[in-house]
């Protein structure tokens, strides 16, 4: 029954996020061309917001719980495991103090309104997955970046979206690269749960009443060894995914 009327759900849903991402393209240009990186980072704050909203039309639900202070006035780099493309508007909304910068594949940098313009223009990395060398080339600037201005690097070390909500095992270069880069970075790992449910089914039609949840564990320093490092680092998100059970 819950398939039957996510056949109905689903072309109002797509119709909203639509909607949605045409509606704030001219604002972002606007913003950016007027006010500069300010302009730019606002507004997409905003966008972000009410694409979870649009989400909300499936029964969506979201918790994002993070009882520690972060501080502001350093780099970031956020580390969590990836279920789908869900995931990343609570980020941008809930981080939004820390200036989230995503690693993202190059496909995305073009083609889609409001998304593409921001991942171009708004200091995240574009990545090319079968060029090696550009890929951490380019997360290696976006390390450098962070660094400089105090903002975050948001990064899905599994490579690609878990089907079903079992995480997936770590690939570690994009993360050296950007600890590297980011020497003064704090480590945030956080644990999503339950966004996969929302494409359960694949492309169409859109899973229904999903209750995703964000969980920020404690900060981790950058020190020591950086494959030890990096295996605590992934041992906090992995215990705290649960979805898939």
């Amino acid at each position: 029954m819950q398939k039957i009327c996510s056949y109905v759900l689903t072309p109002i849903f797509f119709i909203a996020f639509g909607a949605t991402l045409l509606f704030f393209h001219p604002i972002i240009w606007f913003c950016h061309r007027v006010f500069g990186y300010e302009g730019i980072k606002r507004a997409i704050s905003v966008l972000n917001w009410c694409l979870m909203r649009t989400t909300n039309l499936l029964g969506t639900t979201y918790r994002f719980t993070n009882p520690h202070q972060i501080p502001l006035d350093r780099p970031l780099i956020i580390v969590t495991n990836h279920q789908s493309m869900y995931d990343i508007p609570p980020i941008i909304w809930h981080m939004r103090k820390h200036h989230p910068k995503f690693v993202s594949k190059k496909e995305l940098g073009k083609g889609i309104p409001s998304v593409s313009y921001n991942l171009r223009h708004g200091g995240s990395a574009l990545i090319d997955r079968k060029d090696g060398k550009q890929a951490l080339l380019e997360i290696g600037r976006l390390g450098s970046y962070v660094q400089e201005h105090n903002r975050a690097a948001v990064i899905f070390p599994e490579g690609t979206r878990s089907r079903d909500g079992h995480p997936k095992p770590f690939k570690p270069m994009g993360l050296k690269m950007l600890l590297k880069k980011a020497p003064n970075a704090l480590i945030v790992p956080i644990s999503i749960n339950n966004s996969w449910k929302l494409v359960r089914y694949g492309k169409f039609p859109m899973g229904l009443g999903a209750a995703v949840s964000f969980d920020v564990h404690p900060p981790v320093e950058n020190k020591g060894d950086v494959d030890a490092l990096i295996h605590n680092i992934e041992t906090a998100v992995t215990s705290g995914i649960t979805s898939f059970k």
